[in-house]
């Protein structure tokens, strides 16, 4: 799920199998781990992800979040994927700017390797 297509060019980058959330198709049933990569809005935008999270067994397997953002907004930054770590006790496990750099694609798939995830769902 993305509106400016910051966090879809993030994951573009990434080596791992990726599934988009949209209001078109917000649920899908997981079998294998994944994280998710949560751009930062309004909860009225992002409740799709908690939809998908909460879709049959799906939080059995949920390990991670991810969150990419504009830093310019202090303690806003990355909100939402600090909310979702909060409610589903998951580790954040990389917050990147925008569409992040070579750097943070690097923290991310170490942050991928270290929980034994093999793919993820933006």
């Amino acid at each position: 799920m993305t509106l400016t297509g910051q966090s879809r060019r993030f994951v573009n980058k990434l080596p791992f199998e990726s599934y988009e959330l949209s209001t078109a198709f917000p649920s899908k049933e997981m079998t294998t781990d994944f994280v998710v990569v949560a751009p930062t809005y309004d909860y009225e935008m992002t409740s799709i992800i908690d939809d998908f999270i909460d879709y049959k067994n799906n939080g059995h397997f949920f390990k991670g979040v991810a969150g990419s953002g504009n830093i310019n907004f202090a303690d806003l930054f990355v909100f939402t994927a600090r909310d979702i770590a909060k409610k589903y006790n998951v580790p954040i496990i990389a917050e990147f700017e925008f569409s992040g750099t070579e750097t943070d694609v690097e923290k991310f798939i170490k942050g991928v390797e270290s929980i034994g995830n093999t793919s993820f769902t933006e």
